[in-house]
């Protein structure tokens, strides 16, 4: 892999992670142009690079995820009187809440998940075509008249339950939680902000599993350089996605997003099926 491949993928990685458009996607066809083999090498390179934009959103809202833990932690006892708690503590099981789904039917689809890899272009355009057309019900059915001051319990786990679709390979889990809040009438900028809330838990905990399983591979000194520009790279590029996500969303639907993934995914099904 070259320094070029290594700059290449770690934009698509950064830029793709949290624009709804699904990294996985975009990574395989990104290797796919640029002829890059699949390899144990490979799959720790992507692994790690990934770890770039869960960093970058970790400092991009730090100061709320510490206001949260904080308040969360504080008020751990006075949780049976729900209604009462400090917002920060009450959108700390918000959070809770909203990554039961993803964590349960996660584990016990795990096996299914990776045998969906036999495929990974095939299916990872039926995720796309599916988060294409959720984004465009989001943007049809919802009345957007909701704000993060209402969101309740049952906001957060529906929206969590639309998590578990990022559990696929190719799913996008920014569209589908963006999505989510958005049916659930939440206006595009609320639901963004909680999509990035709710996704923060499930990132650090499968990077963090998922760099375990490549620390125990062997013979990947030499790949350290590659790995460290490659998450620089995806940190760097990842921080300004997500900022810039937020402020698109001020006045822009998902439309565009939607189109993409639609045009991305007969891309992939044409390139499946010819090949």
């Amino acid at each position: 892999m070259s320094l070029m491949h290594v700059l290449i993928l770690g934009v698509i990685e950064g830029l793709t992670e949290f624009i709804p458009v699904s990294s996985t996607a975009q990574l395989l066809v990104g290797q796919s142009l640029l002829k890059i083999a699949p390899s144990e090498s490979m799959t720790a390179f992507l692994v790690i690079i990934q770890l770039g934009p869960i960093l970058a959103l970790v400092v991009y809202f730090f100061e709320d995820f510490w206001a949260i833990t904080k308040e969360t932690l504080a008020n751990l006892g006075g949780v049976r009187e729900f209604a009462t708690l400090p917002p920060n503590a009450r959108m700390g099981w918000y959070i809770v809440i909203g990554t039961i789904p993803a964590l349960v039917i996660g584990y016990f689809l795990r096996n299914v998940v990776e045998a969906l890899f036999q495929r990974p272009l095939f299916e990872a355009a039926m995720r796309m075509l599916a988060a294409a057309a959720l984004m465009t019900a989001a943007e049809l059915f919802s009345r957007r008249s909701r704000n993060l001051s209402v969101l309740g319990r049952l906001d957060a786990l529906i929206i969590g339950c639309f998590q578990v679709l990022a559990v696929f390979p190719g799913a996008s889990r920014s569209g589908s939680t963006i999505s989510g809040a958005m049916l659930r009438n939440f206006d595009r900028p609320t639901a963004a902000r909680f999509s990035f809330f709710l996704s923060a838990p499930i990132m650090v905990a499968a990077g963090g599993y998922e760099t375990y399983k490549v620390l125990k591979m062997p013979g990947l000194g030499h790949l350290i350089p590659a790995f460290a520009l490659g998450f620089v790279v995806a940190g760097i590029v990842g921080w300004l996605s997500i900022k810039w996500l937020l402020a698109y969303l001020n006045k822009h639907s998902l439309y565009v997003f939607s189109a993409y993934c639609t045009i991305a995914a007969v891309i992939c099904l044409a390139f499946t099926f010819l090949h």
